[in-house]
């Protein structure tokens, strides 16, 4: 078994600056059950704090593998990522994927953004942000990987309106993007531009869901 959150998560763009983050700022919370086939794994979840000038949101991703009764992967992901005025300010995350641990710092400073790893410094442009999926917004610029620190090449293509389940079996109406290149995945936004599910394809040819508390 191969599980990889640079699979799940690794993709970018590089275009405009992200403007705005709007979608997501009417909800004060985000809960996802995640699930690869049909089988819950673990849980996604993200508080947001601050306001919609100065948004600060806390995800805790926890996740558990088994092959049949005995666990095979085991997942944690803690991160505080933090606007201001529209730009994307700073984020701190912290990872242990199945005993590998990893660390990302991104701080912005009137010299520009800088990005730190347990292997070092990653140079990275002004005008970047993590991908954490709630802010389709932040598709118009480049976008790194929360959990590696690195930066990512994919493309992200509007497919238009979708339908996508919610945890409880409901059908909602979404805005469905589709990011390609490095990895498959695909995000939709509900009609007040909240993030509502994921769909993405992991190492061993299998898929993980999210789907909406």
């Amino acid at each position: 078994m191969i599980w990889s959150r640079r699979t799940l998560f690794a993709a970018g763009l590089s275009l405009a600056a992200p403007s705005a983050p709007a979608a997501g700022l009417s909800a004060s919370r985000l809960s996802f059950s995640v699930f690869r086939g049909e089988v819950k794994v673990g849980e996604h979840v993200m508080e947001f704090t601050g306001g919609p000038s100065a948004p600060v949101v806390t995800t805790e991703v926890s996740l558990l593998v088994k092959l049949g009764p005995v666990p095979v992967y085991r997942y944690r992901h803690h991160a505080v990522e933090r606007w201001v005025a529209g730009r994307f300010a700073s984020l701190d995350t912290t990872t242990n994927s199945n005993g590998k641990r990893e660390k990302v710092i991104a701080r912005r400073s009137t010299e520009g953004l800088t990005l730190e790893t347990l292997k070092g410094p990653v140079a990275i442009p002004p005008t970047a942000a993590p991908l954490t999926h709630w802010n389709p917004e932040a598709f118009g610029g480049p976008l790194f990987n929360p959990q590696e620190g690195k930066l990512l090449r994919v493309s992200a293509t509007r497919k238009g309106a979708s339908q996508i389940a919610l945890a409880d079996g409901r059908l909602v109406n979404a805005q469905l993007w589709s990011i390609r290149g490095e990895t498959e995945i695909d995000d939709w936004y509900d009609a007040a531009g909240v993030w509502t599910g994921l769909k993405g394809k992991v190492q061993d040819g299998s898929f993980i869901a999210y789907r909406r508390l």
